[in-house]
């Protein structure tokens, strides 16, 4: 299976001033089998050490901040040397031995000639308990599910990532139907590396229905371990609400629908957790589109979407026999599956930031404004063959956007204030 972060970390291995460098993201999105797959491409030795439930790690790493100590402390644990040069060191969940992250500072400023990678799918519900953190001492990366293109790849289409990366959608276009086909599997079958890897090797929906289905059971049982009594009914209930959420005309997320009287402060707690922990995305509304949003962020109005696409069907029970319905798959619950799809395909975009538009009469909304830096592009997802697109124009003659992007089930094509693009192409949005 390729995952295309895997460039990001041979750039980081080339670096001659290199940090510890740490791989963030949501339980079973594959930060260990990538960290395991870099070393195993990129070194000479690995040595994988995870600190989960390791009492051992947890005492070598409590007896002080001195590295020399610390790596015969590793060697004793593993058995052998450690030869700095061509060694590889994973430290997987670093997040439960607090003085281990606290030792990356130490490793940057008086060891940096070893090469150390981490993981982490809890770092920010540790930061939010008090574990301090070495600022500026590390490199980030967030890892995702595997995007549309990914999934392309694990199932052997690779011509068809290349016509997409070429930008030749004249061919494209002759296999329209297959990357539609594709697209219908990815939104059924998401991107969780366990649940592609099986129907891959199967093509079996009821397999990767159930392999979703005992993820969204171990996220449940992560709420009960990791999350504070007090909050876990509480996040549950969140948590089971983002479908209802996502189903409604305007999809902004609303607290009455958790439970009558509901109150943002009462949830803030969950919230948090959960976008700590990865299995939510939060996209703010924004006042006005300038340069950068960030400035123009509406703190109170936003939209929440799950991690995964499949993972949301999952939830649902959506039944495969609507693969079978021509497009419909596309429209399930009010399009909420195809702005998952989109939003998701966002998220892996690097320097990409996302939000969202309404005027503030509330009667036109872009589904989705992307900062790229240099422009800010809006957004709107079509789940089916759709000509019409009034939010956007509405934003298009107040604003003038260099470009303003629908993408639907239409053909790539390029009008004067629009550019119509396939829901299958959403990721060549990162080339703009």
């Amino acid at each position: 299976m390729y995952r295309s972060a895997i460039v990001q970390l041979n750039k980081w291995k080339q670096k001659s001033n290199k940090k510890p460098f740490i791989i963030r993201g949501a339980r079973q999105v594959g930060k260990t089998w990538l960290m395991k797959e870099f070393g195993k491409t990129a070194y000479k030795n690995t040595i994988y050490i995870n600190f989960d439930n390791n009492p051992q790690m947890r005492t070598l790493f409590s007896s002080g901040m001195r590295i020399e100590r610390i790596i015969t402390g590793l060697e004793l644990y593993i058995g052998h040397k450690i030869a700095a040069e061509n060694t590889l060191l994973i430290f997987d969940e670093i997040q439960e031995v607090p003085n281990a992250l606290t030792s990356l500072k130490y490793f940057n400023e008086t060891a940096p000639q070893y090469h150390i990678i981490c993981a982490s799918s809890l770092l920010g519900v540790a930061l939010h308990q008090g574990t301090s953190f070495p600022v500026g001492k590390v490199e980030f990366m967030d890892l995702y599910p595997l995007s549309f293109t990914e999934f392309l790849l694990a199932m052997g289409k690779d011509q068809f990532v290349n016509l997409l990366e070429k930008g030749d959608f004249e061919m494209a276009a002759t296999f329209k139907q297959d990357y539609i086909d594709l697209l219908k599997y990815y939104d059924y079958i998401g991107g969780m590396p366990e649940v592609v890897q099986n129907f891959v090797n199967n093509r079996d929906f009821n397999e990767a229905r159930e392999i979703q289905g005992n993820i969204l059971a171990a996220y449940e049982q992560d709420f009960s371990k990791h999350a504070p009594n007090e909050v876990v009914p509480r996040i549950r209930m969140l948590w089971n609400s983002i479908p209802a959420q996502l189903t409604k005309e305007n999809k902004k997320f609303i607290y009455g629908i958790i439970k009558d009287g509901a109150r943002a402060k009462d949830y803030e707690m969950a919230l948090m957790w959960l976008s700590d922990c990865g299995l939510v995305h939060k996209v703010h509304r924004v006042t006005a589109p300038n340069i950068p949003l960030k400035a123009y962020e509406d703190m109170k109005a936003f939209k929440l979407f799950l991690l995964d696409v499949g993972l949301l069907g999952c939830m649902v029970r959506l039944n495969q026999s609507v693969l079978l319905d021509g497009n419909k798959l596309f429209k399930e619950f009010k399009g909420a599956l195809t702005e998952q799809y989109v939003l998701q395909q966002l998220k892996t975009l690097k320097g990409i930031e996302t939000y969202y538009w309404t005027n503030d009469r509330g009667n036109a909304e872009v589904d989705f404004l992307i900062d790229t830096g240099k422009e800010i592009v809006p957004i709107e997802v079509k789940a089916e063959i759709n000509l019409k697109a009034k939010s956007l124009k509405t934003f298009c003659e107040k604003y003038n956007p260099k470009t303003a992007i629908r993408t639907s089930m239409m053909d790539y094509k390029r009008e004067d204030w629009l550019l119509n693009l396939p829901l299958w192409a959403v990721e060549t949005m990162g080339n703009l």
